[in-house]
C-alpha cells in the first residue's frame, strides 16, 4: 500500500490552539505539532484573542507546512477560542494543543491508537513542568511534584485507564459536539468540567501516562499566584454547578488556607498555640523540597520551590474560599436554563 493511501484510511485530526499574549511561545508550539510522526491528515486551527504582543504575526510567521488557519477569538477566553476553533475544523478527531504545551513527536499518533482501542472519547495524558534554571526551575519542580500539584492524575499518573480528567485532550469529535463543547462561561476548570459531562453522559475519559507533554509554567511568584487563586476561584464555580464532581483532595488547600488564617488570629491575641500549623506546615514544605535535591541541585533552588509550594496553596485556597469567579456573557443564559 502507498504512503498516501495508507494516510487517507487514517483519521483526520484538526489541532485546536487557544492563543492570547503568547508570541514568544506560539512558534516552538506549531513547531512541535509539525514534527508529528502521525501519517494521517493533519489541520492546525489557531483560535487568536485580542493580543499586545503580536501573537497572530508570530503565527503567520511560523513558516508551517501542515494546512493552517487562524480565527479570531474576540470574547478573549480559552473556551470560547477552541469552541471557534473546533466550529472551523472538520477532522473527526479533535485534538487540544495550548501555546504553553510542547507535545512529543508521536503524542497524536499514540493518542488516535488509543481513542481507537478504548473507545474512549477523551484520551490525554501527563503534564509535565518544565523550564529553565533558576526560579522557574523550582516553580517547575514544585509544580510537577504531588506535593505541590497534588495527586490528580493527569499529574502523576501511571496507569493507563479511565480518568476524572487528562491533560489537554484528543476528542472524538462526535463526543465532544453532543455535550456542546467547552463551557465558554468559565474561565478556569473548563477542561475538567467538560470532561465530567462526557463521563456523565456515559463516555469514558482515557488516561493514557505514555503521552508526557512538557508544560511552560509562570515564570514569577506573582505570576503563579494570580494563576492558582484563579484557579481555586473557579474550581468552587465549577463544584457549586456539579456538586457530585467534588473530590476530597480539593478541599485540602482551603482547609489548609483556612488553617493558617486562624492561626494569625490565634498569634495576634498572643496565644502561641498558634504558631503551631504554620511551623508544621512551614517543615513540611521544607522536607518535601528537599525530595526534589534530585532536579534542585542547590540550596537556593530548593529554598524557592518551598515558598512556590506555599503561594500555590494559599493562593488555591484563599481563590477557594473568597475569590469571585467573573461568569462569561453565557452566565445569564446558563442561570435561566437552570431555573428551568
Amino acid at each position: 500500500m502507498s504512503a498516501e493511501g495508507s494516510r487517507d484510511r487514517l483519521p483526520h485530526v484538526s489541532v485546536v490552539v487557544p492563543a492570547r499574549d503568547c508570541a514568544a511561545l506560539i512558534p516552538d508550539c506549531l513547531a512541535a505539532i509539525e514534527s508529528q510522526t502521525y501519517r494521517g491528515p493533519i489541520d492546525v486551527t489557531v483560535a487568536v484573542a485580542p493580543s499586545r504582543d503580536g501573537t497572530e504575526q508570530a503565527v503567520a510567521r511560523s513558516g508551517m507546512e501542515l494546512p493552517l488557519q487562524v480565527v479570531e477569538n474576540p470574547a478573549g477566553t480559552a473556551a470560547a477560542g477552541l469552541n471557534i476553533a473546533v466550529a472551523a475544523s472538520k477532522g473527526s478527531i479533535v485534538a487540544r494543543v495550548d501555546a504553553q504545551s510542547r507535545i512529543p513527536p508521536g503524542y497524536l499518533e499514540s493518542a488516535v491508537s488509543t481513542l481507537g482501542h478504548t473507545g474512549a472519547a477523551n484520551v490525554g495524558g501527563v503534564q509535565r513542568p518544565a523550564a529553565a534554571a533558576g526560579l522557574p526551575g523550582a516553580i517547575a519542580a514544585a509544580m510537577g511534584s504531588s506535593f505541590g500539584g497534588g495527586p490528580a492524575a493527569f499529574r502523576r499518573g501511571r496507569h493507563s485507564g479511565p480518568a476524572d480528567t487528562v491533560y489537554l485532550g484528543v476528542f472524538d469529535r462526535d463526543a465532544l459536539e453532543s455535550v456542546g463543547g467547552f463551557d465558554e462561561t468559565l474561565r478556569r476548570n473548563q477542561d475538567y468540567e467538560l470532561n465530567w459531562r462526557l463521563r456523565e453522559q456515559g463516555r469514558t475519559v482515557w488516561l493514557d501516562p505514555s503521552l508526557v507533554v512538557d508544560y511552560l509554567p509562570r515564570s514569577d511568584y506573582s505570576g503563579l499566584a494570580r494563576q492558582y487563586f484563579s484557579y481555586g476561584a473557579w474550581k468552587r464555580t465549577m463544584l457549586v454547578r456539579n456538586p457530585r464532581s467534588l473530590r476530597i483532595r480539593q478541599l485540602a488547600a482551603p482547609a489548609l488556607t483556612a488553617g493558617l488564617a486562624f492561626s494569625a488570629f490565634e498569634l495576634a491575641l498572643g496565644r502561641w498555640r498558634g504558631a503551631a500549623l504554620p511551623v508544621l506546615y512551614a517543615g513540611a514544605c521544607a522536607v518535601a523540597a528537599a525530595r526534589l535535591s534530585s532536579v534542585l541541585r542547590g540550596r537556593l533552588e530548593r529554598v524557592r520551590a518551598a515558598a512556590a509550594f506555599a503561594v500555590m496553596h494559599t493562593c488555591w485556597g484563599t481563590g477557594f474560599l473568597l475569590g469571585r469567579a467573573r461568569l462569561g456573557s453565557l452566565s445569564g443564559q446558563r442561570g435561566e436554563a437552570e431555573a428551568r
